[in-house]
């Protein structure tokens, strides 16, 4: 496709890092009215003709989640309907990806469902990034990119040279991606075995692996309410971690989160803007870095059929490994 065919719009998701973005790649973010009617129903006017061209549509669907879902879905129908030649719908944070499998009797795969209504309503392509879990891309039946912010995180994390680390997954489910990271720092891993009594609630049962006198760093995708990282952090400390600093993609940090991590001695919180956090969640113990160059190369490889795949990689040493996503 033509360079001058490329459109970028945005939802009310998360503009500044749409702006970002197209800040990035050096064009001006698509005009379009996203509001709501007198019933709260999505009202959108796309402002720019679209006929013909290379569109992304960058819309997350964290909170409030069914809100921002239904701009992303109604924006693609939209587009769709103005004869755009491709959508790619540009999903930073993937809402309902917890829910990707059935745990208990008549339990709904939440995932699948929005991986179909994205794919009815009319996009060609999805890019997402740190998808919960890596099956998800199946649920797709279009080509579906899952970037990583780890790679940033992690650089982030190098360049503080922190001494005598150790790379900690937060629960058995992280054990590969962690294990890539690990190489980074050249450091050792250890796993927190934790086990969930109900929802958003989690117990620490122990820790795998030799954490005394060292800095200990976790590596999560979402933090939600917290409770799982600062009960972490707790157990870390006292088998003699000498501190805890936490990476983390999304940051959701609902209902207790911003409490709980203030309360806690965690030394540090480092999150990606792929959700944007209001000003009351800025705490001083979180550091935002911005996935907004990341996103950027990877849309203008997708409009010129490149391969987006060494943004994957990291270089540890001479080395080069991908990580797992």
């Amino acid at each position: 496709m033509h360079n001058n065919s490329l459109m970028v719009f945005c939802g009310n998701a998360n503009r500044p890092l749409a702006e970002n973005i197209c800040s990035y790649m050096g064009i001006s973010l698509g005009e379009a009215l996203v509001g709501k009617f007198a019933d709260c129903e999505v009202n959108l006017k796309i402002l720019d003709s679209v006929r013909g061209k290379d569109v992304f549509v960058i819309q997350p669907t964290g909170p409030p989640a069914n809100q921002n879902l239904m701009e992303l879905l109604i924006f693609c129908d939209a587009l769709k309907r103005a004869s755009a030649e491709r959508i790619t719908a540009v999903v930073p944070y993937y809402g309902y990806a917890r829910q990707d499998r059935k745990i208990q009797s008549r339990d709904p795969i939440s995932a699948k469902l929005v991986a179909n209504l994205i794919q009815t309503a009319g996009a060609n392509r999805v890019l997402a990034m740190d998808l919960h879990v890596g099956q998800i891309q199946g649920f797709f039946d279009i080509p579906c990119d899952n970037l990583t912010a780890a790679l940033i995180i992690t650089q982030y994390f190098r360049n503080q040279d922190h001494k005598d680390l150790v790379v900690v997954a937060p629960d058995l489910g992280e054990i590969k991606r962690v294990r890539s990271l690990a190489l980074a720092f050249d450091a050792p891993i250890a796993i927190i075995d934790k086990r969930r009594p109900k929802e958003n609630e989690s117990e620490v049962m122990g820790v795998i692996g030799e954490v005394e006198g060292k800095t200990a760093i976790i590596f999560d995708d979402i933090i939600d309410t917290a409770g799982t990282v600062v009960k972490a952090t707790e157990a870390l400390l006292e088998r003699g971690a000498k501190e805890v600093r936490v990476g983390c993609t999304h940051a959701l940090l609902s209902g207790p989160a911003i409490e709980r991590i203030r309360n806690s001695e965690l030394k540090e919180l480092v999150v990606t803007d792929t959700i944007q956090l209001p000003q009351e969640k800025l705490i001083e113990k979180i550091k935002v870095i911005s996935v907004a160059p990341l996103l950027g190369e990877a849309i203008k490889r997708i409009h010129a059929g490149e391969s987006v795949s060494s943004l994957f990689r990291q270089v540890v040493g001479n080395r080069q490994t991908y990580l797992n996503t």
